[in-house]
């Protein structure tokens, strides 16, 4: 194995991914293991390491491919949420998913946007979830303005 070129995929798996980067190496760990070192040693490692493009604009690029292949729904959200996470806002991944309409085909579109909703969904979810919990453990009382 070359360790620089797993080391380095990792790290920028990691940048890309944020905090839930740990947990999606060992998911990928515990589907194969020479599978994981493939993923984090040349997509990682390699083609996303590279200088010319930042990672929002290979997250759009990528987004973007995984629309119109149409068949990699759970692939789309990982990214979607990646994409995300480097920047790229809810309204530009809308406009990624109707400009690959024209390329792509409706069918592919609405995959994605529903793809799109489901994330954005968990997230708002997420977040109201934590801000509930934010509330009840430093016991803040919501209080009415007037």
């Amino acid at each position: 194995m070359n360790n620089d070129k797993y080391e380095r995929g990792v790290e920028k798996f990691k940048e890309i991914k944020g905090e839930k980067a740990e947990e999606a190496i060992e998911r990928l760990k515990d589907l194969n293991p020479d599978l994981a070192r493939y993923v984090m040693e040349f997509p990682f490692g390699d083609v996303y390491s590279r200088p010319g493009l930042d990672l929002r604009s290979r997250e759009i690029a990528t987004v973007a491919a995984l629309i119109t292949l149409g068949n990699a729904a759970l692939q789309l959200k990982v990214h979607i949420r990646s994409a995300l996470n480097v920047g790229v806002s809810r309204q530009e991944i809308t406009e990624i998913i109707i400009q690959m309409a024209v390329y792509a085909g409706f069918p592919a579109a609405l995959n994605a946007i529903r793809a799109a909703k489901e994330v954005f969904s968990e997230i708002d979810e997420k977040e109201e979830s934590e801000k509930l919990e934010y509330l009840k453990r430093e016991k803040v009382i919501p209080r009415l303005i007037r």
